[in-house]
């Protein structure tokens, strides 16, 4: 890469942590506004794109603010600034600040949103409470003269096939005789029209991702000397990828409901609605589910996979209320916003890393304004904490 990164560099930066096509069919991710080519030295991260977050963004002279939640969930047909969401627009172009949105691929990351709130509670053996599967592979084996196996091999390779991890042209050939009779209709490469001939050849066999499948065929094709190629093409069965929605995992010790709480509350930035505790304050827990956002239609997911208790937000009066009836886990409810925040500075310090390693560094700053919707909470009991809905102390 240049000196400078470009938003086009950043963004690709941004996408190798958190893959677009990891995210739910529903979502809105990737470049909202901006040019691919504008140079990027300063990225702030936060949670929504809302207009006091342009107007930090805007003031501290930032060249692209990546946020969590998208600004156009559900499609729009103006980006007039008589809208609140067409004055973001206006605001950032404007002032030359490119918007990106890393939203349900940045949930279920590794070391994304699940993984940040599930750092912050030390779980350990934890795994996604709903895993996304693999990339689906097939193997494909194809039969090849051995004077020619290297041409092929680099043909399938070029066209996707053979790519294990950080790895590329990766392959296996065992030596072996074939033997074929061409017909009479044939155009056979090697032997005659009715006669046996037999061919010193390689079993070739290279894993291919599926969505690749066609390209690596048509290029077996190309590239192999016979009229009739001899493959086949085996599917792998489906396997974690080790991403998904939310983590379960185990806290480092047992303790009781009130004292992870206490520390779920400690730990998150403070909003005016605080942390909601839902079951028996003092008994024993230890296996606990995460979701950052909203996580109530998980409950089902959480309880089936035996979690003393499930730390998300948003959490609505019937589905809660259910949810304890029908026994564990108990429940702890923050708000969205505060559950979503601390993989803020986990993204920014990565980017960093990331751009770093490229030979191009960037500047990164968090943004610590509170954008959750609500300013005061009255008639709770007093627990003897504050809150301050201008700034946050991670």
């Amino acid at each position: 890469m240049a000196s400078t990164l470009t938003v086009a560099d950043v963004v690709g930066l941004l996408e190798q942590r958190y893959p677009p096509r990891t995210a739910e069919g529903w979502d809105a991710v990737g470049l909202v506004a901006g040019d691919p080519d504008a140079p990027v030295r300063t990225v702030m991260f936060a949670v929504d794109p809302v207009q006091a977050v342009a107007d930090e963004a805007i003031a501290a002279g930032v060249d692209l603010l990546v946020t969590h939640h998208p600004l156009y969930l559900r499609g729009t047909t103006s980006v007039a600034a008589t809208t609140p969401k067409g004055r973001v627009v206006h605001d950032l172009v404007r002032a030359g600040c490119a918007l990106y949105t890393a939203h349900t691929n940045a949930d279920s990351a590794a070391g994304g949103v699940a993984d940040a709130l599930a750092d912050l509670l030390d779980l350990s053996e934890r795994h996604p409470l709903t895993p996304h599967d693999a990339a689906a592979l097939d193997t494909l084996t194809v039969f090849v003269p051995r004077e020619d196996t290297a041409a092929v091999l680099d043909a399938l390779a070029a066209a996707g096939a053979g790519a294990i991890g950080d790895y590329d042209r990766c392959a296996f050939t065992v030596a072996g005789q074939g033997t074929f009779r061409p017909g009479a209709a044939a155009n056979p490469t090697i032997g005659a029209r009715g006669e046996v001939t037999e061919v010193a050849e390689d079993r070739l066999e290279m894993t291919v991702p599926r969505e690749r499948r066609a390209a690596v065929l048509a290029a077996l094709r190309a590239a192999h000397p016979y009229e009739e190629p001899a493959f086949s093409v085996l599917e792998h069965a489906t396997r974690p990828a080790g991403t998904g929605i939310g983590r379960i995992g185990t806290l480092p010790a047992r303790t009781t409901l009130r004292a992870l709480a206490e520390r779920v509350a400690a730990a998150l930035p403070a909003t005016a609605q605080g942390i909601r505790v839902a079951g028996d304050l003092d008994a024993e827990v230890s296996r606990v589910a995460v979701c950052g956002g909203s996580g109530d239609s998980l409950l089902g997911t959480v309880r089936a996979l035996g979690a003393d208790v499930y730390l998300t937000a948003d959490l609505r009066h019937h589905p809660a209320s259910e949810a304890l009836e029908a026994g564990p886990p108990y429940l702890i409810d923050a708000t969205h916003w505060a559950s979503e925040w601390p993989w803020l500075p986990v993204a920014a310090a990565r980017l960093e890393a990331d751009a770093r390693e490229s030979g191009a560094p960037l500047r990164t700053r968090v943004s610590t304004i509170v954008t959750d919707p609500w300013t005061l909470r009255l008639g709770a009991p007093d627990n003897g904490t504050t809150t301050d809905n201008e700034g946050v102390t991670p």
